[in-house]
């Protein structure tokens, strides 16, 4: 049986205290809530807590005073504060207090589980260091890095050497390669883990509103300024700043930036003085930045300034030797997150995702267990489980024929497949899930990766009538 981590989730507001639960469910957590804070109190002295997640400004009891109830009940329990913009000075205060980390508003689910990990990881390693082991010598030197991998290891052993300098840091991979985590990895083990986190996505903001989200803006800066607001910059000050996708920034907006690294202070939007900061910088990028320097699209001297220490992530495909690796930390999260006996690998499933050229990388391997998971009712996961995109089981095993192993699948294989085709496959596939799902298309496609108007082509395709699969 898996025993999950017990989260407890402090929130006044009912509506925030529902989503709360459902993300961190959704992760597999087992979450219990409590709508002020001396309910809290009272329900952390009855049961045991990995992590505390509370909001800051609650009536009554705030999260800083549940912060220093549940310390001295526990000291080495992380809490989690949520904190609103303008409260960055108070969050500050609540990390001397002893908080494992904070959460700005808004923010992502993927933001939620990554502080909820972060701190899991964080007392897992004390922990270890209390009981005489090092988790160093493991080859999960980080909860969330899982790999076994010689470059990798190499990259994180760096990454721990510098960490503790102020010096830039930019990291170059393919989308999927986890740079995100990579950053974190720093963030932790550097003399700012105390301090905020503040990660800024360039690509999900759009331009226009980049520039105050960055430097922030005073009341009356422009139409609608009702409230001054603090820039990220301001936010992440004595802490690390984390700008993902640099390379989608806006080059007037690169010069604003470099001066802010250069000059280590910041204006905000309709200020008269400059605001003196503090922070570690930690670049991002998918694209090639020599490329988009040649095209006029990114600034050399912003490059030059962020490249002090270059980080270069492996796609997937060049570090195969973590494909099955990943893919069982994978199952054993999705078989826990659906509360479903943990299925194992079959050979042939094993030698096909070693086979297979992974172009989404982690993130793609991620999604393909997930669904094999969900699709799998028996004791292992199969060919006929991993529905890999645009790919056929058949035409992945034969890239790898030159193995003893995947000639000894293939023979076992081909008399009971007989000359099952990709189509037939496909086709059973959409099949076997529509049924799974009483013939609802749009979760169906949902769970195979693809549209539904993919669905309809398909089914059409197949001689199905519309009609008979309305959506239920």
């Amino acid at each position: 049986m898996i025993i999950a981590e017990r989260l407890l989730v402090v929130d006044d507001d009912q509506s925030m205290r529902a989503a709360l639960y459902e993300s961190l469910s959704s992760c597999g957590y087992e979450v219990e809530t409590a709508e002020n804070g001396a309910d809290a109190l009272v329900k952390f002295k009855e049961g045991q807590f990995a992590v505390v997640v509370t909001d800051m400004r609650m009536p009554m009891m705030s999260g800083m005073d549940v912060l220093r109830g549940i310390k001295k009940i526990s000291p080495q329990t992380p809490v989690i504060l949520i904190t609103a913009y303008g409260t960055v000075n108070t969050a500050v205060e609540a990390m001397k207090e002893g908080a494992a980390e904070f959460i700005m508003k808004p923010f992502s689910l993927d933001d939620l589980e990554f502080a909820v990990k972060n701190v899991l990881a964080s007392s897992a390693q004390i922990n270890a260091g209390e009981d005489g082991s090092d988790a160093g010598d493991s080859i999960y030197p980080v909860k969330e890095i899982i790999t076994a991998d010689k470059k990798i290891l190499a990259i994180l052993d760096m990454l721990k050497n510098v960490a503790k300098s102020k010096s830039s840091i930019l990291i170059q991979g393919e989308s999927g390669t986890g740079k995100e985590l990579f950053a974190r990895y720093i963030y932790r083990y550097s003399n700012r883990r105390n301090m905020p986190f503040v990660a800024v996505n360039c690509a999900a903001i759009p331009a226009q509103l980049l520039e105050s989200e960055m430097f922030g803006f005073e009341k009356g800066a422009f139409t609608g300024a009702a409230l001054r607001k603090l820039g990220k910059f301001e936010l992440a000050n004595g802490g690390t700043l984390l700008l993902d996708e640099i390379s989608e920034m806006d080059v007037q907006l690169q010069a604003k930036l470099l001066r802010v690294i250069q000059e280590a202070e910041v204006d905000r939007l309709g200020g008269k003085m400059p605001i003196p900061i503090d922070i570690r910088i930690i670049a991002t990028t998918n694209a090639d930045l020599q490329y988009s320097i040649a095209q006029k699209s990114f600034r050399s001297d912003l490059y030059y300034r962020l490249n002090v220490i270059p980080v270069l992530v492996p796609p997937l495909r060049e570090r195969n030797g973590d494909v099955n690796l990943l893919a069982e930390h994978f199952i054993k999260k999705y078989s826990q997150v659906n509360e479903k006996k943990e299925p194992i690998l079959s050979d042939a499933a094993k030698a096909t995702l070693k086979a297979y050229p992974w172009p989404g990388n982690v993130r793609e391997l991620e999604n393909v267990i997930e669904r094999a998971v969900l699709l799998c009712n028996g004791a292992s996961i199969g060919l006929e489980h991993l529905f890999l995109e645009n790919v056929g089981a058949d035409s992945i095993v034969k890239k790898n024929t030159q193995t003893e192993e995947v000639d000894r699948i293939q023979n076992n294989s081909r008399q009971s497949e007989n000359d099952s085709t990709l189509y037939e496959m496909e086709k059973n596939m959409i099949f076997d899930t529509l049924n799974k799902f009483n013939w609802n298309k749009t979760k169906a496609s949902k769970i195979l990766g693809i549209s539904v108007r993919t669905m309809r082509n398909k089914l059409h395709e197949y001689g199905i009538n519309d009609l008979s699969t309305e959506e239920k």
